[in-house]
C-alpha cells in the first residue's frame, strides 16, 4: 500500500472516530445546552462527516486498486477538506462561534461535490490493475 493511500485510510478512519464522538455527544450532551435548530443543524454535520469519511475509505482503497491512483486519492482529499471546511464550521457555530466563521462553510460543499465528480470520472477513467 502507498504511503498517501495510507494516509487517507487513517484520515478517513480519523474522521469517522470524530464523527462518531460528536454524535455520540450530541445524542447525550448537547440536548441540554444547545437549542433545537442548532443542534439538527450540528448532527447535519455529523452526519455528512459519516457519509464523507466513509467516502474517504472507499476512494483510498480504490486507490490501491485501479490506475490513475492520484485521481482517487485526490477526491479523498477533497472529502477530507470538505469535512474541516463544511462540518467543522457548522460545529463551531452551533457551538457559538462568530458567525462570520460559517462563509467557509459553502466552500466545505463544493468540496464534497468536486471529490464526489472526481471520484465518478476517475472510476469511468481507470484501468484495472492486473493481479498476479
Amino acid at each position: 500500500m502507498s504511503l498517501v493511500g495510507k494516509i487517507l485510510l487513517a484520515v478517513a478512519a480519523l474522521s469517522l472516530f470524530v464523527a462518531t464522538a460528536l454524535g455520540a455527544y450530541a445524542a447525550h450532551g448537547l440536548d441540554a445546552v444547545l437549542e433545537p435548530r442548532a443542534l439538527e443543524t450540528f448532527r447535519t454535520a455529523v452526519d455528512y462527516q459519516f457519509y464523507h469519511g466513509l467516502g474517504m475509505l472507499a476512494v483510498a482503497a480504490l486507490g490501491e486498486r485501479y490506475e490513475p491512483a492520484w485521481q482517487l486519492k485526490l477526491a479523498g482529499w477533497l472529502f477530507a477538506a470538505g469535512t474541516v471546511l463544511f462540518s467543522g464550521t457548522i460545529y463551531a457555530t452551533a457551538l457559538g462561534a462568530p458567525d462570520w466563521l460559517g462563509s467557509a462553510t459553502p466552500a466545505g460543499g463544493l468540496c464534497f461535490m468536486a471529490g464526489w465528480l472526481v471520484c465518478a470520472y476517475a472510476v469511468w477513467r481507470a484501468a484495472p490493475i492486473v493481479l498476479r
